[in-house]
């Protein structure tokens, strides 16, 4: 008898009977109290699949001997009850199943194979930009540029919704991919009909977006994975994964007055990040928690990228069912919830005390203080009180190394930090909307209330609304060089701020309604006013944008922006006010009242009292079911976008969706392993690369590869629109590909953005054409570079570009998680130098060829072969970062799509 049909068992739940796989009955010396939450969800999962052959006894075993000793080296299989998308990487991974079904056609199979075997939604929020804003029409305005723009995605995934099973979209409009899975889409518990049974099983997830870790405030298991990996979990692969390192986090105490959950998971951020939990799994527990609302905790969650660990998750508790009933979820539900995971001892906090983490640590709330991040990594905390000393810190800083470097060669990449003109100090003399100003260093050019980390949480939007209503009272206005825009991640926040009366108190500072969607947070910033644009331009300056979202990377938020920080919604509002960072907004008055007093800080932060006797009583039930109630249907824009109903994409002439050539020439069986020779390296980088530096998802700049094909396609600058939006069309993002703007290029020194050297000649040119002359003469390439390669957004074209550029190995000091499985996944070969060492251990410049032999599986080291330009050789051990053997079988087939391919025409 297999071990699932052993510890099956029923649960009675308001006289209804259901089937669940019992933790409790798995083995007589499982002590359940010491597993923590994560080997809990991951046992359950495969005691469930047991009967099916990517589970193992072993694995099981593995489990239950929980060891937390030492990092497992046993591979499990993991087995998501669903899958999220968001419209920038769900149309990727759709444009890769209608390939993928032209594939199986062309290899003689059938394409209707080619199906989403589990939930799937796509929630369209990422294509909303800032085009207009500080009007009461900026929404109308900007969601009809939107469908304009990205019609052709949107019929394409229209055509999807109806071609493909279990596939929803939720059209444009709606709010964030993650404030509606955790208002509408999340289950907690399963319930569902297997065998014959009502059966229950937790809700697990994965999602092509790294923010997806936010529903771990609901204590639901998931996280982010590229889009290569989750398409092949909606084909019912199963993630493969080693068996986590999990970090407990013991909260104490409760945030005190003044601060905000924003300031929190600064905090948090600051203090994971420091104490190294990249690749890990952290789960929070203590008497802490039990203050924190599922709104508190969600923002904690989201920002599990930001702290390095793969999820952030929180247990099941009261808090848990009090959201799940404001937000209407019906009754009956929230008792198969409690009851479930009570039985399987998943229930609140007091559940954890006694789990065997590998790691521990604290943090007591009370001692928060708020607190702003930057002014290029979210990890970066600053005290407020010290937020105006640092910037200017930071100012002189960046002079230092400019006077430092000014008279040679740059050849190091900074990854953080870039060239500033700080000196002699200058003034830009601008005018927008009538009004003459100078313009400075530390101009806050950008105030976003914006992204899924914040607006999901009704204390920090309404203790905005609240500071807003405060300011127009005394008379203070926002500084005319401020671009404001207000982006809630949910149609219910408009709902309750209006009910609140402050929706007219933001508008009236220039925070009107832009969009409902991830706008400035993911680079939608949309453009500046030309003056202000040309000002800072001609005058070399260094200015900020502050948002309350979790993502600042260097040449992310807006080209003309080089320093961004985040910050909570109420202080957003406040340094628009302010309008420079140069200003303490904690003893310097923000603005003078109508008499010319000074107005400070204080003078207009709400209380805590205030805050949370409003978001009782306008935050309410019937508005959650009135805007969920027709989330699927689009309106009349939506209704009004053609389709046919061909089981095989019919693939336009078009500049958005474009058929991949991933698939072309391949057979039905995998070709052997090559190896890799004399390679040139086509970027030479150092630490911190992300892959907004890889594959940037902003605007297309207009002298750039890509800028260059649209033209060739008739395309007009004004509808460039951005990399993140033409996702679905290869030619553009190969072009795109290590095109940020910020980049720093080791081979080609003293250059930002996409350029390099050709070898062995050492012309200057840019990557994209580097590539294409490499590809062309046959000769493949690498890139070298440092530590944390690869971090930031679950971005698959910084997998797939590098693929399409030719490159076919990568040697880094270490790898971010996400980006390393993308590689693989694409059939890139990632290694890694032996500890301690790096480029400059062997003094490479990029200028050698690199050859590298056939990998094969269980191989855990490879040697890379380098020949100088005077033909001296060396030989560099290196690590294969191919960790588990599904992860070699993928890379063996050529990539992961081709294997699910293959093993279906099988």
């Amino acid at each position: 008898m297999a071990l699932n049909a052993q510890v099956k068992t029923t649960l009675t739940v308001a006289g209804k009977q259901y089937q669940y796989f019992d933790l409790t009955k798995v083995n007589e010396k499982l002590s359940l109290s010491s597993l923590p939450l994560t080997a809990k969800v991951l046992l359950e999962n495969l005691l469930r699949h047991a009967d099916q052959s990517h589970v193992q006894n072993e694995d099981i075993a593995a489990l239950i001997e929980w060891d937390n000793s030492k990092a497992s080296s046993t591979e499990i299989a993991f087995v998501p009850s669903r899958v999220i998308l968001q419209d920038f990487t769900g149309v990727p991974a759709v444009v890769d199943l209608a390939a993928m079904r032209d594939a199986m056609a062309d290899l003689g199979g059938d394409p209707e194979k080619i199906n989403p075997l589990k939930p799937v939604d796509l929630v369209i929020d990422h294509s909303i930009m800032v085009d207009e804003f500080g009007s009461a029409d900026s929404f109308k305005h900007n969601t009809a540029i939107e469908v304009e723009r990205n019609k052709e995605r949107y019929q394409f995934l229209k055509w999807g919704q109806k071609a493909f099973d279990n596939f929803k979209v939720v059209p444009p409009g709606k709010g964030i991919v993650h404030q509606i899975n955790l208002e509408y889409l999340a289950r907690v518990t399963f319930v569902e009909q297997l065998n014959g049974q009502q059966t229950l099983y937790p809700d697990t997830l994965v999602g092509t977006d790294s923010h997806t870790t936010m529903i771990n405030g609901l204590g639901i298991l998931g996280w982010g994975v590229g889009g290569i990996e989750a398409e092949a979990a909606m084909l019912g692969q199963p993630v493969t994964m080693l068996i986590p390192e999990v970090v407990g986090m013991e909260l104490t105490g409760k945030l005190p007055a003044g601060t905000t959950a924003t300031d929190l998971v600064l905090s948090v951020t600051e203090k994971l990040r420091k104490f190294g939990v990249v690749g890990k799994f952290v789960e929070f527990f203590g008497e802490g928690v039990k203050h924190l609302s599922v709104a508190d905790r969600a923002t904690i969650a989201n920002m599990a990228p930001e702290y390095g660990a793969t999820c952030g998750l929180f247990p099941i508790d009261e808090q848990t069912l009090t959201y799940l009933k404001l937000t209407g979820r019906d009754q009956s539900h929230l008792d198969v919830i409690e009851a479930y995971a009570k039985a399987q001892q998943m229930w609140g906090s007091d559940s954890l005390s006694q789990a065997k983490y590998h790691d521990k640590l604290s943090l007591d709330l009370s001692t928060v203080v708020a607190s702003i991040a930057g002014p290029k990594r979210p990890q970066d905390r600053i005290e407020l009180t010290n937020a105006a000393k640092a910037f200017t810190d930071w100012m002189t800083q960046q002079q230092e190394l400019k006077l430092a470097t000014s008279n040679t060669q740059e050849s190091q990449f900074e990854s953080e930090g870039g060239q500033q003109q700080d000196l002699p100090a200058v003034v830009a003399k601008c005018e927008y909307n009538g009004q003459a100003f100078d313009l400075k260093d530390g101009a806050v050019v950008i105030a976003a209330i914006t992204s899924c980390t914040n607006t999901s949480n009704p204390s920090v939007l309404i203790a905005a609304g609240l500071l807003a209503k405060k300011a127009n009272e005394l008379g203070l206005k926002v500084k005319p060089w401020v671009k404001t825009s207000f982006a809630p991640g949910s149609q219910v926040v408009t709902e309750y701020l209006n009910s609140a009366g402050l929706s007219t108190e933001l508008n009236q500072l220039g925070f009107n309604l832009v969009g409902y969607g991830c706008t400035t947070c993911i680079g939608n910033s949309g453009p500046l006013p030309s003056s202000i644009s040309k000002g800072i331009q001609d005058a070399g300056l260094t200015v900020a944008s502050v948002l309350s979202g979790n993502r600042n990377f260097e040449g992310r938020i807006h080209q003309d922006v080089k320093t961004n920080y985040l910050a909570s919604p109420p202080l957003v509002v406040a340094y628009a006010l302010a309008g420079n960072m140069k200003i303490d907004i904690t003893s310097e008055p923000l603005g003078n009242d109508q008499q010319g007093n000074p107005v400070y800080l204080r003078d207009l932060w709400p209380t805590n009292a205030e805050i949370a006797e409003l978001v009782t009583k306008v935050v309410q039930q019937d508005m959650f079911k009135q805007k969920y109630g027709n989330v699927y249907e689009g309106g009349e824009i939506w209704d009004a976008l053609k389709v046919d109903h061909s089981v095989i994409y019919n693939w336009p002439a078009s500049t958005y969706v474009k058929r991949p050539p991933f698939f072309e020439g391949m057979t039905r069986q995998p070709q052997p392993i090559q190896a890799i020779d004399n390679a040139r390296c086509l970027l030479k980088l150092a630490d911190s690369v992300t892959t907004d530096h890889i594959s940037p998802a902003g605007n297309i700049g207009l002298e750039t590869p890509a800028a260059e094909y649209l033209r060739n396609q008739g395309v007009e600058p004004v509808d460039f629109n951005s990399y993140g939006s033409r996702r679905g069309n290869h030619e553009v993002m190969m072009r795109g590909t290590f095109a940020n703007v910020r980049l720093k290029n080791q081979l080609a020194p003293g250059t930002e953005g996409g350029w390099t050297r050709l070898q062995p000649n050492g012309e200057q040119t840019t990557v994209f054409a580097a590539a294409e002359q490499y590809k062309a003469n046959g000769i493949p390439t690498v890139v070298i570079a440092g530590k944390e390669y690869g971090t930031g957004s679950s971005r698959d074209w910084a997998a797939k570009g590098p693929l399409m550029l030719g490159i076919k190995a990568v040697v880094a000091q270490s790898y971010e998680r996400i980006h390393r499985s993308n590689l693989i996944g694409m059939g890139i070969l990632p290694l890694q130098f032996l500890s301690g060492e790096s480029a400059d251990t062997y003094q490479l410049d990029g200028s050698e060829l690199y050859s590298i032999e056939a990998v094969s599986s269980g191989q855990k080291q490879t040697t890379v072969t380098v020949q100088r330009e005077s033909g001296e050789t060396l030989s560099i051990p290196t690590v294969l970062r191919i960790d588990t053997p599904n992860e070699f079988e993928y890379y063996r087939h050529g990539g992961i799509l081709q294997f699910v391919i293959r093993n279906m025409l099988a």
